[in-house]
């Protein structure tokens, strides 16, 4: 982040648009990377991101590129908002005294922004999950109907729920650790990517700086997050696919569960290899570069202090 000083009303209003627009524009990439993660090594639908892309159109229509996407909308706002306010926060607080942050300090300020921000990305995460994944489910079980009759009481059709009716059956079954299902393997899929996104984009960033107390111009900062956003994301993705089959309520035939981070490892390990911690890398990095990309020049630009210079003040 730059080191100018913004107001927290701003950083909640840049933040929250920034998400917007990015979720809007790559969604449908990161509905195929969840499907990719999801499918096992007996149960391939898809064989890439654009073969997924175009069964999804042809079975489920344009919007069904879209499922779950307005849960993201609902809350992107605040987990970006929480995300770039808290690393702003935690990197004022460790540069009080005026100097340059060192790379442990800013490594520890990204470390506090991606444990703040487990609070909304993990029940977000949970529902656009069930939500981006029926269609797969669905899919397979009218192309595999012998596999599914072979379970007592198992339905060929699988209506899709929604947001809302996920939302009361896991609170009503669950209660409100069925919406932080897969809590541990958020943090640590969050916390490494924040220590690794917020540091490189910082240095990247002050590549492009006019002068030592200048700014980076709005594309250098775009591309600064465009390249840290997508290097974090490959980084990190083993673990984001372990979060996702830990947060899937519902399998295809013939697939496994999990009990927990070590037990899906294990069996990732043992039945589809080392390569399957790869699946949807190319996705995810497609996804977060851009999101990240948007959401630092919507920060840099100034769009919440632009707005908020609106509103009347109260004490005028």
């Amino acid at each position: 982040m730059a080191d100018k000083q913004i107001s927290l009303p701003a950083k909640l209003i840049n933040g929250g648009i920034a998400g917007l627009i990015g979720v809007t524009c790559v969604f449908p990439i990161d509905l195929a990377k969840t499907r990719l993660q999801n499918q096992q090594n007996g149960s391939r639908l898809y064989t890439s991101m654009s073969d997924c892309l175009i069964k999804t159109i042809r079975s489920e229509g344009y919007f069904g590129m879209y499922r779950g996407a307005a849960v993201n909308l609902t809350l992107v706002t605040p987990e970006k908002a929480i995300k770039l306010a808290a690393n702003d926060f935690f990197r004022h607080h460790f540069s009080k005294d005026g100097q340059k942050l060192t790379l442990l300090k800013e490594m520890l300020a990204g470390c506090g922004a991606g444990t703040c921000q487990v609070i909304v990305t993990t029940p977000m995460e949970m529902l656009k999950i069930q939500l981006q994944d029926a269609g797969r489910i669905e899919a397979q079980r009218k192309l595999m109907p012998q596999a599914v009759s072979s379970a007592p009481g198992a339905p060929v059709e699988v209506k899709s729920p929604t947001a809302m009716q996920l939302t009361r059956e896991l609170l009503r079954t669950k209660g409100i650790a069925g919406l932080y299902k897969g809590l541990g393997a958020t943090l640590l899929r969050d916390v490494p990517f924040s220590i690794i996104y917020f540091p490189l984009f910082a240095n990247l960033n002050n590549l492009g700086r006019r002068g030592d107390e200048g700014t980076a111009p709005f594309y250098v900062s775009f591309v600064s997050g465009c390249v840290a956003g997508s290097t974090a994301a490959v980084a990190v993705n083993p673990v984001d696919v372990i979060k996702t089959r830990l947060q899937s309520l519902t399998r295809g035939s013939q697939e496994d569960t999990y009990s927990g981070v070590t037990d899906c490892i294990r069996k990732i390990l043992q039945r589809e290899g080392p390569s399957a911690f790869l699946k949807g890398a190319y996705c995810r990095a497609l996804v977060i570069a851009p999101l990240f990309g948007i959401a630092q020049v919507i920060y840099f630009l100034g769009v919440g202090e632009y707005l908020l210079d609106f509103l009347p003040k109260r004490n005028e």
